[in-house]
């Protein structure tokens, strides 16, 4: 237990002293952490909430609800079914984001609404179509 400052002493000076004398001890040696840098947010503004977001991204939990993912998703899918090599695969990638919404129109997960409606397969090849051509 650190003693008391004295009435009368400078808070600074007794504060250097407090630490000069604990390095002397050697109370500062092998502290977790010591030699390692700092975690990268140390700059960050405050969040309640950090230890939660930090153990969710280590798990490896979405952090999104379902049909934010979903919408994620289906930009993702999109993008990538342009650049897909064959229009079998376009169909295939198209057809599958279209059976998650419906499944998610029909059965609504908790959280913001969808906002989103099948594609039309026929309309995302004839675009996958046209960027072929105009490579």
């Amino acid at each position: 237990m650190t003693e008391r400052k004295p009435p009368g002493v400078d808070f600074e000076s007794w504060a250097d002293k407090q630490i000069r004398d604990a390095q002397a001890r050697g109370e500062f040696d092998r502290l977790p952490g010591a030699g390692k840098p700092l975690p990268a947010d140390v700059d960050a503004v405050y969040d309640e909430l950090w230890w939660v977001k930090r153990k969710l991204a280590r798990e490896g939990v979405p952090v999104l609800p379902p049909t934010l993912a979903l919408r994620k998703e289906a930009e993702d899918v999109l993008a990538a079914a342009l650049e897909a090599p064959s229009e079998p695969a376009v169909r295939r990638m198209v057809g599958d984001l279209n059976v998650k919404i419906r499944d998610v129109m029909f059965k609504p997960p908790p959280g913001p609404p969808l906002g989103l409606k099948p594609y039309d397969v026929e309309e995302v090849v004839r675009r996958w179509r046209e960027r072929r051509a105009g490579r």
